[in-house]
């Protein structure tokens, strides 16, 4: 199959060509032929497979094909993190080189003037995170009642009760007769049963069973005294010290620890997560994607927003609180056809955590001690292995976490908050999340 064949404009089709894309993914060629006939369209794929272009291709199609009659956007893609607005836009640009047609992006942690300029000049696509989006509707310096199309990328993130109460607030200012296109890796049954609400007839297309991750990743745990992480991290770091990692720490200031201590070891590292200033986060990225550092140590608000080709290695430092998260980080490697490797270090009062991952993935995993650094007690992976301790966040049944819609874009299990029971979790981490 071709792009040729699913119906694209030349336009599109010569830009693609310019990219060196040839022919379509599983999901492009799923999806292109249902966007363009008009339909709203549920759609799971996994991380890395063109989601992006399966969605932003018949969108500019549709937008190139019907010339704007007023100045207000047409168009709208919510995403959960900046990282991932700007990497959407960077693409949809990249893709409507040859149309007339103009995209921005908003979101939060840097000044709003350039925004509001570059919507009073006038735009068809706007690609946003819920909070700054929201912060325009309330300065009434954004329009969204022309808005056609409505796209959710990372839909699952996005339909989580913590981001669910703005985007109600976005939903009530668009027109009823649009088109919804929700992506995602996974797909949940309660958050598909929400989706419904607010779709009409949707088609459903996917590429692979649900919370699944490419064969092409190696699942590897070492199992470790969690005084010894830090040690046994180095160690592993070391043995390429020139090969990019990624690294997944629970918490925004254990992933700062982290940096200081691989650092003060001769590493290369940075990191990225919430409480970082969005000029930060992003020179953290550049610096990372450019090799000028080796070691990029990320909390959960990377595992939506990172596109890195050919990245080799993964590690959680910790495990994700929440298995489906644990999809979503190992899905920056293994990526266009190449290995990837995912590698967990995991102390005992992770037990239930592997427990649920392993459940999740419905495979073993290979568990194998490093010589030095063998635990003093082994994991527990039976039926009854325990829980998080007192004082740890439980995981949460069918969720993607809790991040607000209003914060700093940060992602569950990322805010360091391990306050015991629910009505107290969420109080603690109202604050947490200014996309």
């Amino acid at each position: 199959m071709s792009f040729e064949s699913l119906g694209l404009a030349p336009a599109l089709l010569r830009a693609l060509a310019e990219q060196g894309y040839a022919e379509p993914t599983p999901i492009q060629a799923a999806a292109i032929p249902v966007v363009l006939e008009g339909h709203d369209l549920l759609a799971a794929a996994q991380t890395g497979t063109g989601k992006t272009a399966a969605f932003a291709l018949p969108l500019l199609q549709r937008l190139a094909d019907t010339p704007a009659t007023t100045r207000k956007p047409r168009a709208l893609v919510l995403t959960p993190t900046r990282e991932l607005a700007a990497q959407i836009d960077d693409n949809l640009r990249a893709y409507a080189r040859h149309l007339k047609v103009r995209s921005t992006v908003i979101f939060g942690g840097v000044g709003m003037n350039p925004q509001i300029n570059a919507l009073r000049r006038g735009v068809d696509v706007i690609i946003a995170t819920p909070g700054r989006l929201i912060d325009h509707m309330q300065q009434r310096t954004v329009d969204l009642s022309g808005i056609e199309v409505l796209v959710l990328d990372e839909a699952d993130r996005m339909l989580d009760m913590g981001f669910l109460p703005a985007l109600k607030r976005v939903l009530s200012a668009l027109p009823a007769a649009r088109q919804t296109l929700l992506f995602s890796a996974t797909f949940a049954a309660p958050i598909k049963a929400l989706a419904m609400q607010f779709m009409h007839q949707p088609r459903e297309v996917s590429v692979t069973p649900p919370n699944t991750v490419t064969q092409l990743i190696t699942h590897r745990v070492h199992p470790v005294d969690a005084e010894r992480k830090r040690d046994l991290l180095l160690h592993v770091l070391s043995e390429d010290s020139r090969r990019q990692t990624l690294v997944f720490s629970r918490t925004k200031h254990g992933a700062d620890k982290l940096v200081k201590f691989l650092e003060a070891s001769g590493l290369r590292a940075a990191a990225i997560h919430g409480n970082k200033s969005q000029n930060a986060r992003t020179r953290a990225l550049g610096d990372f994607k450019s090799g000028r550092i080796t070691v990029l140590v990320a909390t959960d608000i990377a595992a939506r927003g990172i596109d890195i080709d050919q990245l080799p290695v993964v590690i959680n430092y910790d495990l994700p609180m929440v298995a489906e998260d644990y999809v979503h980080r190992i899905g920056r490697t293994g990526r266009a056809g190449a290995e990837g490797l995912a590698l967990s270090l995991v102390s005992h009062d992770e037990s239930g955590l592997l427990r649920d991952i392993r459940r999740l993935l419905d495979k073993d995993v290979a568990i194998t001690d490093v010589a030095g650094f063998e635990p003093s007690a082994p994991l527990r992976l039976d039926a009854g292995a325990p829980r998080p301790k007192q004082g740890q966040r439980q995981p949460r049944q069918g969720g993607q976490g809790n991040g607000r819609a209003h914060g700093h874009g940060q992602s569950q299990g990322a805010n360091g908050s391990h306050a015991a029971g629910n009505r107290k979790r969420q109080r603690r981490r109202r604050p947490a999340a200014k996309a």
